[in-house]
């Protein structure tokens, strides 16, 4: 019997995330969340963030899914999922330590990301 192709859901990611302590290969998922995402069906896309992940045991990943649910949710015109509202940072994360990428993240990233103290260019979302 053949399984139909399911693409990544944000609770797939944070359990890849949980597994995976490189931060290179971490990024890898993420991207490749978004890239599940976008060539799955439009009626499919919302049940990909809607469940809320496991805690991934670093906060700052745990955020970050949380804006990126927020972020997609905000795409289609939806409400956020309920349980990503109370995941935000304390301190704001810059993802890049390069100079220029957080002068960009600070300037270009999407009002999710920075309601939840995450700052991620739009530039960095879209190259995903």
């Amino acid at each position: 019997m053949t399984m139909a192709y399911q693409p990544m859901t944000l609770a797939d990611l944070a359990g890849h995330l949980l597994r995976q302590h490189d931060e290179r290969i971490r990024w890898k998922h993420v991207w490749e969340f978004f890239e599940e995402y976008r060539w799955a069906a439009a009626e499919q896309q919302p049940h990909l963030f809607r469940d809320e992940p496991a805690l991934t045991g670093d906060e700052q990943w745990d955020v970050l899914l949380a804006a990126m649910a927020e972020h997609l949710a905000a795409q289609r015109d939806l409400a956020p999922p309920e349980w990503s509202r109370a995941r935000v940072l304390e301190t704001p994360w810059f993802p890049s330590s390069l100079p220029s990428k957080r002068m960009e993240a600070l300037v270009s990233a999407p009002a999710a990301f920075r309601k939840h103290g995450v700052y991620l260019s739009a530039r960095d979302l879209e190259a995903a």
